[in-house]
This record gives C-alpha cells, sequence and structure tokens, in this order.
C-alpha cells in the first residue's frame, strides 16, 4: 500500500504539478489552504504532509503544528518562495523534518520523502524490536513462580538499577544469559548494547583480542586495528559466560578494568576508558578454584560484589507444566504446527525427571515433542524411556509394587505389568519373567493395551538393553 500525501498549496497549477509528479509513487490528496487541510487531516491519516509557508488566511505553521497533533505525527515538509535561514529553523523547531524552497526540484524532493519514510520506518522497526526485547527479558516475561526462582527474580528487580558486577553461578542450561539479559533491560543501561561473550569457545590468545580489541600489526594477521568486545559494550552491559574457563593472563587483564575502568588494545599501551557493566557467569566453584590456585583471589573478590544463584530445575520442579506447556506453545507457533497435550499422568513423570541437562534439555524436550507429536495427546507411555527411569532407585523383582487399593483388577494389571516393562528396558522376556507369565501371555496383553506395546517398542530401541521385541 503506497504511503498517503497531502499536498497544502494556495496556489492551483503547484499543487496540482506536484500531484502529477507524485502520484504515481503515493496516494496524494490536495488542499488549497489551511482550513481545508485541517478538515482532511481529521478525517485521514497521512504519512507526509507537504505545506507551502505563506498562503491566504492562516500560514503553513499552523498546518504543520495541526499535523504533528495527531497520533501517528506525519512526516512535515516546509515549501516557501521566501525561504531563509531564520525560517528554516523556525518550521525544523515546530517539528518540520525538512525545508525546500520554491520552485521545487521534484528529484530531490521525491529523494526527500523516500528517505524520511525509510527513517521513519526503521524507527518503527527499532521500536517494536525493543518492545519485544522488554517483553521476552522483563521480569514478567521469566516463566516461573516457585520460591526458588521467585527469590533470584526478587534479586534481580533489586540489583538491575545499580552499577555492580554481579556473577551469576548455576548448573548448565539453567539460564544465566536469560537472567543477565534480564538485568540488562531492567537497567537505566536497556537502550544501550548488550553484548555477550562466551569465553570457553575461544583460545587465550583469540579470547584477549575478542575482548580488548588489537592495534593493527599487533601480531600476525592484525590487518587492521579492531575494537574488542568491551568498546562495543560502552554504555551498556558486557555478559562473560563461563568465567572461570579464563587462563591467568586474561585474569589480569580483567582484574585492571575493574580497577581502572579502562583497558588496553594489544598492540598499544593507550588506555581505553569505557562505561560498562559487568555480568559474569559460572557453573563452576570459583571459591574452589582460587583455593587451588586456579582463579585469582583478588579477580573473585572483585566479581563477585553481588553474586546470583540459579536453581537447577529439579529443585523448581513447580514450575515445570508451566515450562512445557510454555515452550510447547512457543514451538508449535514457531514450526506452524497444532500443539500436542500432555496428559496428567505424562506431566507428573515429566515432574520426577531429574533434568540434568535443565531448562535446556527441556526446550529441546518440547520441541521434539511439538516436530514429533503435532497435536497428538502425548502419555507417560508416549515419553522416551530416560524419563521413565529418572535415575530414582529401581526396584528389583522382589519389591515391584503390589495391588493398589481403589484400582480395578485390570487398572491393577496395567499398572503392574506397565512397571515390569520399565524395569526390563522394554525387554518382552525379562518383563514376563517379573510378571510371572508367559511371553505368550504378555503379548496377547500387549495387543490389548497398544499403548504399553508402544512403550515396550521405544525402550527396545533405545537399546539400553538388548530387549526382545515382536
Amino acid at each position: 500500500m503506497p504511503a498517503t500525501l497531502l499536498i497544502v498549496d494556495d496556489e492551483k497549477h503547484t499543487r496540482e504539478g506536484l500531484q502529477a509528479m507524485l502520484e504515481d509513487s503515493y496516494e496524494v490528496f490536495l488542499a488549497s489552504d489551511a482550513d481545508e487541510a485541517f478538515n482532511l487531516l481529521d478525517a485521514e491519516t497521512f504519512d507526509v504532509v507537504l505545506t507551502d509557508l505563506r498562503m491566504a488566511g492562516k500560514s503553513g505553521m499552523k498546518v504543520i503544528d495541526k499535523a504533528l497533533s495527531k497520533p501517528n505525527r506525519p512526516i512535515c515538509i516546509m515549501m516557501t518562495a521566501y525561504g531563509n535561514i531564520e525560517t528554516a529553523v523556525e518550521a525544523m523547531k515546530r517539528g518540520a523534518h525538512d525545508f525546500m524552497t520554491k520552485p521545487v526540484n521534484v528529484e530531490k524532493l521525491e529523494i526527500m520523502i523516500a528517505r524520511a519514510l525509510q527513517s521513519r520506518h526503521l524507527e518503527s522497526e527499532n521500536k517494536v524490536l525493543h518492545e519485544r526485547l522488554d517483553h521476552k527479558f522483563s521480569l514478567p516475561g521469566i516463566v516461573g513462580n516457585s520460591p526458588a526462582l521467585t527469590q533470584v527474580l526478587d534479586r534481580v528487580k533489586l540489583i538491575a538499577p545499580a552499577k555492580a558486577t554481579v556473577l551469576l553461578q548455576g548448573e548448565t542450561g539453567t539460564g544465566k544469559e536469560m537472567i543477565a539479559q534480564s538485568i540488562h533491560q531492567n537497567s537505566p543501561r536497556a537502550r544501550n548494547p548488550f553484548v555477550a561473550v562466551h569465553c570457553a569457545a575461544l583460545a587465550t590468545n583469540l579470547l584477549e583480542s575478542e575482548l580488548f580489541g588489537h592495534e593493527k600489526g599487533a601480531f600476525t594477521g592484525a590487518t587492521e586495528r579492531r575494537i574488542g568486545r568491551f568498546e562495543a559494550a560502552d554504555g551498556g552491559t558486557l555478559f562473560l559466560d563461563e568465567i572461570g574457563e579464563i587462563e591467568p593472563s586474561t585474569q589480569v587483564k580483567l582484574l585492571r578494568f575493574l580497577d581502572t575502568r579502562s583497558f588496553e588494545r594489544i598492540g598499544s599501551n593507550k588506555p581505553v576508558a569505557v562505561d560498562v557493566r559487568l555480568v559474569c557467569a559460572t557453573n563452576r566453584n570459583l571459591q574452589k578454584m582460587a583455593e587451588k590456585g586456579e582463579f585469582r583471589d583478588d579477580l573473585l573478590y572483585r566479581l563477585n560484589t553481588i553474586t546470583i544463584q540459579l536453581p537447577a530445575l529439579r529443585e523448581r520442579k513447580d514450575d515445570i507444566p508451566l515450562l512445557i506447556n510454555h515452550y510447547l506453545r512457543h514451538f508449535a507457533e514457531d514450526n506452524n504446527l497444532p500443539q500436542p497435550k500432555l496428559t496428567p499422568a505424562a506431566i507428573q513423570t515429566l515432574k520426577d525427571y531429574a533434568w540434568p541437562g535443565n531448562i535446556r534439555e527441556l526446550r529441546n524436550f518440547c520441541e521434539n515433542t511439538v516436530v514429533l507429536n503435532p497435536g497428538l495427546n502425548v502419555s507417560e507411555y508416549d515419553l522416551d524411556p530416560r524419563f521413565l527411569n529418572s535415575g530414582m532407585a529401581r526396584p528389583s523383582a522382589s519389591e515391584m509394587p503390589g495391588i493398589q487399593p481403589g484400582l480395578s483388577v485390570e487398572e491393577n494389571e496395567k499398572r503392574l505389568l506397565h512397571q515390569a516393562l520399565v524395569q526390563a528396558k522394554g525387554n518382552r522376556t525379562k518383563a514376563a519373567q517379573l510378571m510371572g507369565i508367559s511371553r505368550r501371555t504378555l503379548h496377547r496383553k500387549l495387543v490389548q493395551w497398544p499403548e504399553l506395546d508402544s512403550l515396550s517398542r521405544r525402550s527396545a530401541a533405545s537399546g539400553l538393553h538388548g530387549a526382545e521385541a515382536d
């Protein structure tokens, strides 16, 4: 849809001439004076207003004032045969985008309008992006309401406005970068850069160059000056993930920055001062590393000004159903697929699972479930065998659960058979032995309850034991 353009000029040949030259690119409206322009501005929404300065009745300045009072604030361009610096300054003070003298050079005008519209579009996209980031990384955007997570979020709210260095501790996959982004997005630095560096992914010499930059000729291959991540994050936040993996030489330079708020590029002795908030993360015990001489004591003291311990997913089990629903919905929308539904028993099975990979593992599970089971109901029997054997102590054959009061004979039998298949890793012969029945009888029961049959086949396919499947 073309942009809408309002041309306001009391000279008929001027406004109609401009219309003829611009109507191929824009939807053009005409007004012969300010009052007619006011009526059109009340009735329509315009992207651009092109107005003469001096007209019979009200001036073009009044048209600009009226246009800029509208919610969309259209781009306003002033035209006048009486162009001078004072007029241009006044028009710009009123909010005009630009200024042209008559006779109007249409080619220049078209370029001016196109650039103004492009700039407006980029501003709009940038605003939408920031709004999305604000939502994604704002505290309400983090999924969960368990006491363990609530304690973390309360601490984030408290420290976000400050400048202090923050150390995030927690197992791999607990969402340390997400929390770092939340700290940034809820701080006065939110509109400035958030720069992340994963320290373990880079060799020592590369990490130093990545962090601090280098001068041309500083080392072989340094063909030009390059700024580092500290300079790139000036005014914002620098997130250093896996800080426990950095080498002693880099630790020294990092300590110097924390002491002086400046650094030197590799190959230079000139200090570079930057305003950067440092947020670091680790899944290692830095205190024990310091005791072993693997991490500098003085650096540790400077890093842990404020420490936040992120809970493992197994420590916030009540959040697991919320997280599963959140990610199932996310991946369903992302892949344009109907969202699967997990039965209550499946949800409980997943709550009982240890989740050694934490949220990262749960995300992967949800994506896998959406892709392989679009729009389907997923029971505990449809889950990968690893969820059914969640690391808890497995009962021996003599410890198989007995009859459960309140359940029918059939329900109890189905329950016992399920437990036998789980314990036998899908091996039907072993499961039959545990049940005290023949393999033929077991086969007949699996035909009767196909959901258990699917459990048997998946367990066998997993290769945990050499399961015998029909």
